[in-house]
């Protein structure tokens, strides 16, 4: 008998059993081993069913191996073998091939290390953003000593690709958030008969809070994951190795430039964004309440001082330079590989947003006291 064969048979007591014979080695399997292996996977469906391989001629690693997956990696209950064929599975047995599918015990003390897995990365983190701070810092103080040295070029790029490329898609959003917080604002305000002081509500929640929160959050889902790709792209393709071998600076060619151009393009994206989603409001505030534009306008400053205006500027700083620092970070993190860079893209943006929120709560607390109408 030449070939390997599956053959499904009930004995004289009713008992099913799928009769295995020929021969079942590399060279038999190669031209028919998918239709063999979906017959034995579909037949080892039925936990009842009995395996007699008795009449197998010669079984080598690969047969042994597929018979093994078909019985979920464990002998099964009923199966009829000959002496002679247990080596095979023995060798494999002794080469780690072959094991029990058997659930791990889980040791008691587990999730320390667990936690304490999570504490090491996210020291190493911190380690490794501090340090290249530490040398955005140099940069800077290397291009006030130097000027002509700086990275121009490369940060005018920045700020185009960053700065006025957003424009668009953050005027959109603005002028829509604008209109949606002056509706919503508007049908509790009609219940009070409070209606002038959509100004108030709309000013000091977009100017103040919502204008920095939001470009920051639409920047670093834009800009810091292009940023961080940019830099994995590079990483992977060993360019930046190229830069080190040929003595350039990766801070101060790569990081620096990024960074210089979220800190000026934020703080202008926040007063651009302010402005359009105040537009909106004011839109808004016109169809529901009847607020008159010029109203609007005229109120606007008495009752949002300037120092809120100030402050949401100071926000675009602070939140450019965290969002450029962070893509930056996780970019040089990147590994040679595809998945480490989709895995270190997706990490820049949610740890920009939460890098930006806690900033925004520092912002908060340090100027409680300031900025409020009187």
């Amino acid at each position: 008998m030449s070939g390997a064969s599956i053959v499904l048979e009930t004995d004289a007591e009713g008992r099913r059993w799928l009769r295995l014979a020929g021969e079942w080695r590399l060279m038999a399997l190669a031209t028919h081993y998918a239709a063999l292996n979906a017959e034995l996977l579909k037949q080892a469906a039925d936990a009842s069913l009995g395996w007699d391989i008795r009449d197998i001629q010669s079984l080598d690693s690969v047969g042994a191996m597929m018979l093994w997956r078909a019985w979920g990696h464990r002998f099964p209950e009923n199966l009829n073998t000959r002496d002679d064929l247990e080596p095979v599975f023995a060798r494999l047995y002794a080469a780690g091939k072959l094991k029990e599918a058997a659930p791990e015990p889980v040791p008691p003390l587990e999730w320390v290390a667990t936690i304490g897995g999570l504490t090491l990365r996210l020291w190493r983190h911190l380690v490794d953003f501090t340090g290249l701070i530490g040398q955005v810092v140099l940069d800077a103080g290397q291009v006030i000593r130097k000027p002509r040295e700086a990275p121009w070029r490369e940060s005018s790029a920045n700020l185009y690709k960053s700065g006025v490329r957003a424009m668009p898609v953050t005027a959109l959003v603005g002028f829509l958030i604008g209109i949606v917080l002056s509706y919503l604002s508007a049908l509790q305000l009609k219940n009070f008969g409070a209606d002038i002081f959509i100004v108030n509500i709309l000013g000091m929640g977009i100017i103040r809070e919502l204008g920095p929160v939001l470009v920051a959050v639409l920047v670093a889902g834009r800009s810091g994951s292009a940023m961080t790709a940019q830099l994995g792209v590079m990483r992977v393709t060993e360019e930046i190795d190229a830069l080190a071998t040929m003595g350039v600076s990766r801070s101060m060619r790569l990081v620096f430039p990024k960074m210089l151009a979220l800190a000026i393009a934020m703080p202008l994206l926040v007063l651009w964004t302010s402005a359009i989603a105040l537009m909106g409001g004011m839109v808004s505030a016109q169809f529901q309440l009847d607020i008159s534009y010029g109203y609007f306008i005229e109120t606007l400053p008495k009752v949002v001082p300037v120092a809120n205006l100030y402050i949401a500027l100071a926000k675009g700083v602070a939140f450019g330079i965290m969002v450029a620092l962070v893509a930056c970070h996780f970019g040089l993190r990147v590994r040679p590989n595809t998945e480490s860079l989709s895995a270190n893209t997706t990490a820049s943006v949610v740890s920009s947003i939460t890098v930006v929120i806690l900033v925004d709560a520092v912002f908060a607390i340090a100027t409680r006291s300031i900025g409020l109408p009187t």
